[in-house]
């Protein structure tokens, strides 16, 4: 990359990235230019044949809610079921035998009305995943570079004409196969941790396109310093910490704000604990100033799930008022994350980007010019919105149980160990192999003994069976960051760069899940000597 953080030329590449020429990214089967040739293959309107590999969608219940009533949100579908797997061919009886048909269209359409998905998204999805599972064991992770094209090429599409910087968040989804396809697109890093930071320095990332962001980085951040950073302070005391550093290694120094539009997502009438305050950040730009740092970013990211483009509009006018009162001209203005990912639903049933709009992001961005005078980008570092659609959880069921008018499936893979987003979201749950038939209400829940681990409770087909196999969606965000160990070892990563599919992570043997705890060392005491001693 030439120049430091910001050098933007608008005329290099059309999308707001730091003007360089782009590595062929051939690995990935998607080269920049054919972002927008491309996208569209994956977000088609449905079709006929789409339609008929959708079956078995069911319709979800509010949670809780054993009665098998239907909630007002939610003639949703969480979905499932695959032909009886014990191999692969049984997988291929399974797609001849399925009789498509009108059911299977309501169901395709159920899908797409609850939670947005085309069937031509659920058709790409079951024609990745079918082959892997004679190969690979379940549960499994599948993450595919084609969606994340598709979903830049929306950005693209909405914010092009503005010199917009999409950087990723790398806890959102650090899979290394893909940091390093977003490295060869020439694009940046956001990092919040000095693991994160270690590992886009070990991918090949310049420092001068990595942003560090985060709390108390002041207490890891030395360790590490590199010349030309860009660094976002959150605090008074980190500012003041890390001010002999920025000034020696030329960082592109930035302040994270708090604005009264950033409140506890799970108790909003809190404010959470990250940014300063306004008499904070008048205070860290006098000191910073004095201190010779080159100050150029003000930076707030309100929450995950910003529920519409007024809530931004909103911060940035009270970003710039604190600009104006600190006598501070920001160059660039980074508006974190918080995009609502599409196809995804709140507990009660709702899509979380119901009132969101890109197209109305793109006219907040562009009256963002008229606040800040001076400014030469606006950055973005929308993860969720960018990674959820790139991936699927596949699981198996091992079981099922009828309790009380309830059927259980019991699958290896589940929201303790695989989803736990699932505790505060819902997402669509499709069979891989699809079944018609009546419905009953369904728990679906993994493989530990928590009561707690379910990724669904809704209405599906009683023809599906132990065996079968369905697909978690959306699982590209906070999935891997979340997972846990909880009783069995951490499942399989493939990673699909738009060509093949390969395993980015084994899955996890006893050797590891056991062998990390170090023990003394035991004498080995014979039966002999027991013996001995018990006389």
């Amino acid at each position: 990359m030439a120049g430091k953080v910001g050098q933007f030329n608008p005329n290099a590449n059309g999308n707001g990235t730091p003007g360089e020429e782009r590595e062929d990214s051939s690995a990935s089967g998607w080269r920049a230019e054919e972002l927008r040739n491309q996208a569209p293959k994956f977000s088609l309107a449905a079709t006929a044949a789409d339609r008929s590999v959708a079956d078995g969608a069911g319709g979800q219940t509010e949670p809780g809610n054993f009665s098998g009533r239907i909630s007002a949100a939610g003639k949703i579908g969480r979905t499932m079921s695959k032909a009886q797997i014990s191999g692969p061919a049984a997988v291929r009886r399974g797609d001849a035998a399925r009789q498509p048909g009108a059911a299977a269209s309501a169901a395709a359409e159920s899908v797409r009305r609850a939670f947005g998905h085309p069937p031509a998204v659920l058709k790409f999805w079951r024609d990745l995943v079918r082959p892997q599972l004679a190969r690979q064991p379940t549960p499994f992770y599948l993450f595919s570079v084609t969606p994340m094209a598709a979903a830049l090429a929306e950005l693209d599409a909405h914010f092009g004409h503005l010199p917009v910087r999409h950087w990723l968040s790398c806890k959102t989804q650090p899979l290394r196969p893909l940091l390093q396809w977003w490295r060869k697109s020439g694009r940046g890093i956001e990092v919040v941790s000095e693991f994160e930071l270690l590992a886009a320095l070990n991918e090949g990332f310049p420092p001068e396109r990595i942003l560090v962001n985060g709390p108390a980085k002041h207490h890891w951040l030395p360790r590490h310093a590199a010349r030309g950073l860009g660094v976002n302070f959150d605090s008074v005391h980190e500012a003041a910490a890390l001010a002999p550093l920025a000034r020696q290694l030329d960082w592109t120094a930035g302040l994270r704000l708090h604005t009264p539009q950033e409140v506890d997502p799970e108790s909003p009438g809190h404010p959470t604990q990250f940014g300063m305050a306004e008499e904070e950040a008048r205070l860290t730009v006098h000191r910073l100033r004095g201190a010779g740092v080159r100050l150029e970013t003000v930076h707030f990211h309100l929450r995950t799930n910003v529920g519409s483009a007024a809530i931004y509009a909103r911060a940035l006018a009270e970003a710039a008022e604190i600009c104006r009162a600190a006598g501070f001209a920001p160059r660039f203005v980074d508006c974190g994350g918080g995009f609502p990912p599409p196809h995804v639903l709140s507990p009660a049933g709702r899509r979380v980007d119901a009132a969101f709009d890109l197209g109305e992001m793109a006219r907040v961005y562009e009256r963002a010019w008229r606040l800040f005078p001076g400014v030469r980008e606006i950055w973005l570092e929308n993860g969720r919105w960018l990674t959820a659609r790139s991936g699927v959880l596949v699981v198996q069921i091992l079981d099922v149980k009828e309790r009380r008018g309830m059927r259980h499936f019991i699958c290896d893979g589940g929201r303790t160990t695989n989803a736990l987003v699932a505790n505060w979201e819902r997402h669509a749950l499709i069979p891989l192999v699809p079944r018609g038939g009546a419905r009953t209400l369904t728990t679906v829940s993994g493989p530990t003994c928590m009561a707690f681990d379910q990724l669904a409770r809704c209405l599906l087909p009683r023809t599906i069976r132990p065996g079968d196999h369905l697909l978690w969606l959306d699982a590209g965000a906070y999935h891997l960051p979340w997972e846990t160990r909880f009783s069995h070892g951490l499942a399989a990563v493939l990673w699909h760069d738009g060509e093949k599919v390969r395993v980015a992570r084994e899955r996890e043997e006893f050797s590891a899940w056991w062998g990390c705890w170090r023990v003394p060392h035991v004498a080995t005491v014979t039966l002999a000597q027991l013996r001995k001693l018990a006389r």
